[in-house]
Order: structure tokens, then C-alpha cells, then sequence
């Protein structure tokens, strides 16, 4: 179990942030396209997924489970799932589609 910060608080100290369960770490974090080194994407920035997304993405995508199952597994709410699903999709989208660097990131 890892405790994870959704963001980052721009202002006051606000509200508690809820630590998130997350069931096993990636075996790679690191997604480079075979062609990087040859095109001319080599600049450009790195997809950077939370560990929170990467969770969510696993558990309704790959598992199969609700976002509701998923929610409860996780220990938060079903929106905030979606939104960690919506996010994490936009981000694999991103990199098959300009062939950028996806890095799952570990640490808070």
C-alpha cells in the first residue's frame, strides 16, 4: 500500500488528501516507441502517468472490474477513478499517437 497526493495544493492547506491503496507497482515504468532514437520526436517532452492513474487504468481496463469495485479497492471515490481513468487514457492516447516517452511515475 502506497499513499499517493493527486495533485498539488496551490493554495492553503485545504483538505486532507485520502491515501490511495495500490496493489503492486508496475514491472516496467519506462515506455520508449522503437523508433525514438531515428525520428525527430527526441526533444519532445515525456508522458508522465501517476501511480494513481497507472492504478485505475489496471484495475477497470486490464482486470475488467467497475469503476465503482475499482473505487473500493483503491479507497476512494468512483470520481475520483473517472478522473484518474479519463487522465491516464488521454496519456496513453498521447503517446501512441506522437510516439512520445511514457514514464510512470513512482514517487510522490
Amino acid at each position: 500500500m502506497f499513499g499517493y497526493r493527486w495533485g498539488w495544493r496551490r493554495k492553503g492547506p485545504g483538505r486532507p488528501i485520502k491515501p490511495r491503496v495500490i496493489n503492486g507497482l508496475p514491472k516496467a515504468n519506462r515506455f520508449i516507441p522503437a523508433s525514438l532514437e531515428e525520428s525527430s520526436v527526441l526533444g519532445e517532452e515525456q508522458v508522465k502517468m501517476t501511480i494513481d492513474e497507472y492504478e485505475a487504468l489496471r484495475l477497470v481496463d486490464y482486470e475488467g472490474l467497475l469503476q465503482e469495485e475499482a473505487a473500493q479497492r483503491m479507497g476512494v471515490s468512483r470520481g475520483t477513478v473517472w478522473r484518474c481513468l479519463n487522465s491516464a487514457r488521454k496519456k496513453v492516447a498521447t503517446m501512441l499517437v506522437e510516439g512520445r516517452e511514457l514514464v510512470i511515475m513512482l514517487d510522490a
